[in-house]
C-alpha cells in the first residue's frame, strides 16, 4: 500500500511539474511566433493563458490589439488586457494604460489617470512610465499631480485592484 500511494504521489508530481513547463513552452511558442510576424499563432498561444490570468499573455495580447498585430486594432480590448494585467503588477502594462489613458485609446482621455498608471509602472521598473509618468505630469496642476500620486498610493495598497 505504501509502495502504491509513493507510486501515486511520484506520478502526480512529474504531471503537474510538466503541466507548468509546458505552460511555459506554450507561452514561448508564442512569444516566438509573434517576434517572426506569425501572430495566429501567438494569439493561439496566448489567449488560453492570458483568460487563465497570466499577465504576460495578458499584456501581449494588449500589444497586439493596441498596435492591430495579427487582429483588427482595438483600443478597448487592449486596455481590457492592459488592465487585467496591470492589476497584477505588470509594469509594462501599467505603463501602456498609462499611455492609453494619456491619448485617450480606448479609454476616456485622463491625464491624471496617465499620471498615476505611468508612476505605478515607474515605480515598477518600467522605463515607458517613466515617460508616460513626466509627460502626463506637464499637462496637469499641482493639484491633480497631487490627486494622481494619491491615486496611486491607494491602489498600491490595494494591490492594484479596482484601481
Amino acid at each position: 500500500m505504501k509502495k502504491l500511494i509513493g507510486t501515486l504521489c511520484l506520478t502526480l508530481t512529474i504531471l503537474l511539474g510538466s503541466v507548468g513547463m509546458s505552460a511555459s513552452a506554450d507561452f514561448q511558442k508564442g512569444l516566438t511566433a509573434a517576434q517572426n510576424g506569425d501572430y495566429a499563432t501567438a494569439l493561439r498561444e496566448w489567449k488560453p493563458r492570458a483568460k487563465q490570468g497570466d499577465a504576460n499573455a495578458q499584456f501581449f495580447l494588449g500589444v497586439m490589439y493596441d498596435e492591430g498585430e495579427g487582429v483588427p486594432q482595438d483600443y478597448e480590448t487592449a486596455v481590457k488586457w492592459y488592465k487585467l494585467a496591470a492589476e497584477q503588477g505588470n509594469a509594462k502594462s501599467q505603463s501602456n494604460l498609462g499611455a492609453m489613458y494619456g491619448m485617450g485609446r480606448g479609454v476616456r482621455q485622463d491625464s491624471v489617470y496617465a499620471e498615476m498608471w505611468g508612476n505605478l509602472g515607474a515605480s515598477n521598473g518600467n522605463e515607458v512610465g517613466v515617460k508616460v509618468r513626466d509627460i502626463a505630469a506637464k499637462q496637469i496642476t499641482p493639484s491633480q499631480l497631487e490627486t494622481a500620486q494619491k491615486l496611486a498610493r491607494e491602489c498600491v495598497r490595494k494591490k492594484y485592484k479596482g484601481c
